[in-house]
């Protein structure tokens, strides 16, 4: 019989997903600079781990490195994530297109079952918050994938989708905001599930459109700042 080998977390991963936790959830804010002796004590590191760590979130885009000026938390302007988020329309909506086309049946309904567990951690959350962690538990990373479209997928999963999942979340502590994206969610999955691509496009836009528009507000009446 072949020896199964089970992955196990080593120091370095648990110090990444900790401060990628805290980056997501503002936890560590957009433009915030940080300090080694400043992260080992806040998070209880160690600084082996926590260097390997922010290599990696370097990697990914999440933290940014200037020659006399150190780390700090990667941000954007008011007009880059407005714009970013209409990216995101226009390559999400084909996405869910494609995912309607493409998904398994086996795949529709794990995905749906996915959104069940989030509806009961929103409940969780007194309808406060929707944090979705990322990969398969995160319902945009489930549809890029599902669409087949490697090129695509390569595009949304890279630096763009952990840079928009930052201010997801932000967007996510708005009242009534969880179970109105809950439900757009559920709507998307059920036009995939009916192989309807043009209504899957069409309800992806607009979740993101809403997304979007709910920034702009936000910006404007000065509850985010960017």
């Amino acid at each position: 019989m072949a020896e199964v080998q089970l992955q196990t977390q080593t120091r370095a991963d648990e110090a990444f997903d900790c401060l990628q936790t805290a980056i997501v959830k503002g936890d560590l804010a957009p433009g915030e600079k940080i300090g080694e002796v400043e992260l080992c004590s806040r998070f209880n590191l160690t600084r082996g781990p926590l260097r390997e760590a922010l290599g990696r979130l370097e990697s990914r885009g999440l933290l940014v490195r200037r020659p006399h000026a150190g780390v700090k938390v990667v941000s954007v302007s008011a007009d880059e994530l407005i714009e970013l988020y209409r990216i995101r329309e226009v390559m999400e909506g084909l996405a869910a297109r494609q995912a309607a086309e493409r998904m398994t049946d086996e795949e529709i309904r794990d995905l749906l079952a996915t959104l069940d567990s989030h509806e009961a951690m929103i409940e969780e959350a007194q309808g406060q918050a929707y944090y979705q962690a990322e990969g398969d538990y995160d319902f945009h990373h489930r549809i890029a994938t599902g669409s087949r479209n490697t090129k695509l997928a390569q595009m949304l999963l890279g630096d763009l989708y952990y840079m928009v999942r930052m201010y997801r979340y932000r967007l996510s502590t708005s009242a009534g905001r969880p179970h109105m994206a809950l439900g757009e969610h559920r709507s998307i999955v059920e036009a995939i599930a009916q192989r309807d691509g043009e209504l899957a496009e069409f309800l992806m836009k607009r979740h993101i459109n809403a997304a979007r528009q709910n920034i702009e507000k936000k910006i404007q009446e000065g509850v985010l700042t960017i």
